[in-house]
């Protein structure tokens, strides 16, 4: 995932057998290709400080990536599951694009060191990229709220 220079890991395709229904033995390969590319761009080019607005879409965006990685383990969050945060956080981005801001500790609250994406983050072995994508959001609380 994150390499510990800072740079970004190419992911290799996880396999996973499938058992074709009614075949037997017959048995096929998927390849899951994990899509971070909101996450990508936003380390790579931060945040417009001119645009916190959709700056604060793109953080958010971000996080809906990373706790859609396959094998996340919510036990330690205050979300039941994977449909939860990513639902929470959807909310929110639905809020914005809808020209509303939200308040700034339902926020905040997420990016929080021992936040619920914190310990997600924690579990699931992105903690890294987490705190790089907390940073973008920190630069952006300033400037929104």
């Amino acid at each position: 995932m994150f390499s510990p220079n800072g740079g970004w890991l190419d992911f290799q395709p996880r396999t996973q057998e499938i058992q074709a229904p009614n075949s037997g033995s017959i048995t096929e390969l998927a390849v899951i290709y994990m899509n971070l590319s909101r996450t990508k761009q936003l380390l790579d080019e931060g945040i417009d400080p001119h645009a916190p607005v959709e700056s604060l879409i793109h953080v958010l965006e971000s996080a809906v990536e990373l706790l859609a990685l396959p094998d996340n383990d919510f036990c330690w969050s205050s979300w039941r599951g994977e449909q939860d945060a990513v639902g929470e956080l959807n909310s929110l981005i639905k809020l914005i694009k809808d020209g509303a801001i939200p308040e700034r500790a339902k926020v905040a609250v997420l990016f929080a060191p021992t936040g619920p994406l914190q310990e997600v983050s924690l579990s699931s072995g992105w903690s890294e990229a987490f705190l790089k994508v907390a940073e973008k959001y920190d630069e952006l609380e300033n400037l929104l709220w």
